[in-house]
């Protein structure tokens, strides 16, 4: 009997295709609506293999429905929409998708960067209400990119790949980490200095450390008033470093300049949200890696590592490594 596998939302041919001559393969047939969380429970039961997205939370009481399952293959880079410690508790492998989606992250990244600099969403809506009516000297006036100071929190894949566009606009480059890498520092031509010194210092902050315990709302009401007044806040990790009210604050009482935003704190973030009311905020739907190559290639990775753990061979991009064979994954002898 093959082992039986589920997918949380549907996805291209092609990566279905190649999970179905191996295995037992079922999927929620929705694009765009994550899996109900009943149908989910009701699915998880006898599945050796669960590929899902951000959009589950795979916790430890859908887990315990899960008496087979040996594998969780996460389509992102991020999984703290995963149970973690249980997973590892009941011998459960959980993989992710690192590398390939860090180039394209960086070019949103900085795409965002630019759009919210130089006020391009608001200029498209002056011009398409009809409010252009001449040149002004002053006209949506915005902040100048090149030159500036980039702080970068978290010099992670994408911090670094995001430090090297940013050289192509000969910016200065700062940036703070749990640890100091001292290579790129070299490579790069980028500095190490404390966090409160890099958000004296930069003209635009980009936030790109990944979601944990000690970095929850690492971004709140006393560091961005050591903002400058004319400095840019980016998020393009997760909404849950940034606390939303205390930067709403920020930027309604002018503390900071603008906010560009592609992760929020709930997603799909509320139509009545505040920050969305501001002209100076830019917003996207969490569009970071959306590119169809960087797409596909995330969710091929996500598949490898599921045919991986659920054929006897180790995955390639285990985040709980304390399970160091497959053997010790349920089921397995």
């Amino acid at each position: 009997m093959k082992p039986k596998v589920y997918i949380t939302r549907k996805l291209p041919d092609q990566i279905v295709n190649g999970l179905s001559g191996n295995f037992e393969v079922t999927m929620w047939q929705d694009e765009t609506t994550p899996v109900p969380r009943e149908v989910l429970e009701k699915e998880i039961v006898e599945v050796d293999g669960l590929f899902c997205l951000l959009t589950e939370q795979i916790d430890e009481s859908l887990m315990e429905k899960a008496t087979n399952l040996k594998i969780i293959a996460n389509m992102a880079v991020g999984y703290n929409n995963i149970d973690l410690q249980s997973a590892t508790d009941k011998g459960i492998m959980v993989t992710n998708t690192p590398g390939v989606l860090t180039e394209t992250t960086a070019d949103l990244t900085f795409a965002l960067l630019l759009a919210t600099a130089r006020r391009l969403v608001e200029a498209t809506g002056y011009l398409k209400s009809g409010q252009w009516k001449t040149w002004s000297p002053m006209q949506l006036t915005g902040q100048d990119v090149h030159g500036a100071t980039i702080g970068i929190i978290g010099l992670g894949r994408i911090g670094k790949a995001l430090a090297k566009r940013a050289k192509g606009f000969d910016m200065n480059l700062v940036y703070y980490n749990r640890s100091r890498k001292l290579e790129e520092e070299k490579e790069l031509g980028i500095e190490f200095v404390s966090l409160e010194e890099l958000l004296k210092i930069s003209d635009f902050v980009c936030v790109l450390v990944p979601l944990t315990s000690q970095t929850s709302y690492m971004i709140g009401a006393e560091q961005l008033t050591l903002m400058k007044k004319t400095a840019v806040l980016i998020n393009t990790a997760r909404g849950d470093i940034v606390d939303e009210r205390a930067l709403y604050q920020a930027l309604v009482n002018q503390e900071i300049w603008a906010a560009g935003l592609d992760v929020f704190e709930e997603e799909p973030v509320p139509l009545d949200h505040p920050l969305l009311t501001l002209p100076n905020v830019v917003t996207l739907p969490h569009i970071g890696s959306a590119s169809i190559a960087t797409r596909m290639k995330m969710a091929s990775l996500a598949a490898e590592n599921l045919m991986a753990g659920l054929t006897g061979a180790l995955p390639g991009n285990l985040v709980n490594p304390e399970l160091t064979s497959v053997q010790k994954g349920r089921g397995h002898s």
